[in-house]
C-alpha cells in the first residue's frame, strides 16, 4: 500500500494515477474539509481528464483520510513555499509531513519526496529529522527523491508521458521505485543520486524562467523603439537553433516564478543570471500597470473603475490561481492606492478579489478598457463580445486592428 501525503495540485493526481494502475493507495491531508469532500465524490479542483481519473480511483477502491497510514511506502507532495526575505526554501511543511510518517511507519519504509526542493534540501534538513527521531537511515528508513514534472492543465497526459528521475542513496531501493512509478509512466524513468534529482528539477524550472525573461525584456526594448516583439521572434524562431517563448503579463504558478528564488537563496554569489531574469519577470505586472496607465491618459479616462482585467489564473484553462501575475498586479494597483479595477475569470468560480464579477457580458458591461491577463479559450471564443472594447491584450490572442499589446 501506498500513502500519498498532501493532496493538492500535485499529490492528488498522482494518488488517483497509482490507484486506476492497479496500486493500493490511500490519500492523507490535514484538510479535513479537502477529505469530506473527496470521500463523498467530489474533486477540489478542476483539470481535464481528471473526473474521469478519480472515478476510475474511486473504483479500484481509493481511500481518502487525515490519518498517516502504517505501511512501507509514502509519497510526500506538500507544499514547498520560499522564505520571502532569503528566498530560501522553507521546510517546515515537508518536515512536519516526515515526522508523521514516522510516527507511524513500518521498518524499512520508503520515504519518496515529490515536493520540489532545493538542491540540498534533504541533507540539510531531512537526514538531520530523521536522525534526531533515532530512526537509522538506510535501515529504519530509505530516502528518495522523485521530483513531479507535470503542470496544471495538462496533468494526466504529463503523469503518463513525461520522463522521471529517481533520486536515491541506494540503487536497489530507486529501481524499487522505479518499477513501481513504471505502473503508470510509459516514459524513461532515470535513477540517479537524491542531490541531483533536485538539482535537475530546479534547473528545469530556472531554464524556462531565464527564457521568458529574454522575451520579457524583448518586449520593453521593442515597446521603447516601436517594434513589434511578435513578428520579431516569429522571424528569430525561424532559425534552428533559436526557440524564443511568448512575453507576458508575468509568470505564475508554484514552479517557474518559485524554484529559481531556491538558487538565488542558496548561491547568493553565483546566480547572477538568475537573479536578473526573476527580476525582469517580477517586473512585469508594475509594466502592466504603466501600459494601463498610457492607455487612460491616451483616452482620457481618469476612472480607474472603467478597467476591467480578465483573467486570474497564472496560465490558460485552469483554475489555479498560485502566484497569478493578476493577483500581483492588483497588488501594485492597491499599493497605487488604484481601487474599483473590475476583475473576470471562468475558470474561477469563487469571489477571491474585491469586484470580482460571475457573468462575462455585466463584466463588459461595467468597463471601458480591457486588460487580457490569461489567454483562456473562453476569451478566444468570444472576441465578437470584445471587439468595440479598448483592449491591452498582454497574451496576444486578438487578432483585429486597434489593440495595444506588451
Amino acid at each position: 500500500m501506498i500513502n500519498v501525503i498532501g493532496l493538492g495540485y500535485i499529490g492528488l493526481p498522482t494518488a488517483l494515477m497509482f490507484a486506476k494502475s492497479g496500486v493500493e493507495v490511500i490519500g492523507t491531508d490535514i484538510n479535513m474539509k479537502l477529505i469530506e469532500s473527496l470521500s463523498n465524490g467530489k474533486l477540489t479542483f478542476e483539470e481535464d481528464g481528471l473526473e474521469e481519473l478519480f472515478k476510475d480511483a474511486v473504483d479500484k477502491g481509493i481511500k481518502f483520510t487525515t490519518d498517516y497510514q502504517k505501511t512501507n511506502t509514502y509519497i510526500i507532495a506538500v507544499p514547498t513555499p520560499y522564505i520571502n526575505s532569503s528566498k530560501k526554501l522553507d521546510p517546515r511543511y515537508v518536515i512536519a509531513a516526515i515526522n508523521s510518517v514516522l510516527d507511524v511507519c513500518e521498518r524499512g519504509s520508503i520515504l519518496i519526496i515529490e515536493s520540489t526542493i532545493s538542491p540540498g534540501s534533504i541533507d540539510r534538513y531531512i537526514r538531520p529529522e530523521i536522525i534526531n527521531r533515532g530512526f537509522r537511515i538506510g535501515e529504519d528508513v530509505h530516502l528518495v527523491h522523485a521530483p513531479e514534472r507535470i503542470i496544471p492543465g495538462n496533468m494526466i497526459y504529463e503523469l503518463e508521458h513525461n520522463s522521471r528521475t529517481i533520486g536515491a542513496d541506494d540503487p536497489i531501493v530507486g529501481e524499487k521505485v522505479k518499477k513501481l512509478y513504471s505502473n503508470f509512466c510509459k516514459s524513461e524513468i532515470i535513477v540517479t543520486d537524491i542531490r541531483t534529482a533536485e538539482m535537475s528539477k530546479v534547473v528545469e524550472n530556472t531554464y524556462r524562467d531565464i527564457n521568458i525573461a529574454f522575451a520579457n525584456e524583448l518586449a520593453k526594448i521593442c515597446r521603447a523603439d516601436n517594434m513589434d516583439v511578435y513578428e520579431i521572434i516569429r522571424i528569430a524562431n525561424k532559425h534552428p537553433r533559436v526557440n524564443i517563448l511568448q512575453p507576458g503579463p508575468g509568470v505564475g504558478g508554484h514552479c517557474i516564478s518559485v524554484d529559481p528564488w531556491f538558487l538565488v537563496g542558496d548561491y547568493p554569489d553565483l546566480t547572477n543570471l538568475i537573479l536578473t531574469a526573476r527580476k525582469v519577470n517580477d517586473s512585469m505586472p508594475t509594466y502592466v500597470l504603466s501600459r494601463i496607465r498610457d492607455i487612460m491618459r491616451e483616452h482620457k479616462i481618469t476612472d480607474i473603475s472603467k478597467i476591467g482585467i480578465y483573467g486570474l489564473t497564472y496560465k490558460e484553462n485552469v483554475d489555479d490561481t498560485r502566484e497569478s501575475p493578476t493577483l500581483q498586479l492588483l497588488k501594485r494597483m492597491d499599493e497605487h492606492l488604484a481601487f474599483g479595477v473590475k476583475v473576470f475569470d471562468p475558470f474561477v468560480k469563487e469571489r477571491i478579489v474585491d469586484h470580482q464579477f460571475m457573468n462575462f457580458e455585466d463584466f463588459l458591461n461595467e468597463i471601458e478598457i480591457l486588460v487580457i491577463m490569461v489567454g483562456h479559450d473562453h476569451i478566444k471564443n468570444n472576441m465578437n463580445l470584445i471587439k468595440d472594447k479598448i483592449i491591452l491584450d498582454t497574451r496576444n490572442v486578438c487578432s483585429f486592428e486597434g489593440i495595444y499589446k506588451l
